[in-house]
């Protein structure tokens, strides 16, 4: 494993801040780049504090910032601050659950 920086490199002022804020600097042990971008996802849970449920075929997986690169970007930590040894996690950071918006159409 190895550990990745994932930290916001969009204006604040993007609108694709819009479905899913700024979550600020997470560190993780992932086994890839990309690997890193869904770790960091685990944390943002999906449609929280409604009655939907992931296995009835509607996820915001896809609307996560982490995954975005015109939001996040993804670096390898060499600081040797974490070990490489152990599971995929969140090792630093504080992703806050239920921070994917739902979208609201406008008043017709």
């Amino acid at each position: 494993m190895r550990i990745y920086r994932l930290f916001p490199v969009a204006d604040p002022e993007d609108p694709n801040w819009a479905v899913s804020p700024c979550q600020g600097e997470v560190v993780v042990r992932a086994k890839s780049r990309s690997d890193a971008r869904t770790v960091a996802t685990t944390a943002e849970a999906d449609f929280q504090g409604k009655s939907v449920k992931k296995g009835e075929g509607t996820l915001t997986t896809g609307a996560a910032a982490f995954l975005n690169e015109s939001l996040y970007t993804v670096i390898e930590d060499m600081t040797g601050r974490y070990p490489n040894e152990g599971p995929r996690a969140i090792l630093s950071g504080s992703p806050a659950l239920g921070v994917i918006l739902p979208l609201v159409a406008p008043d017709q």
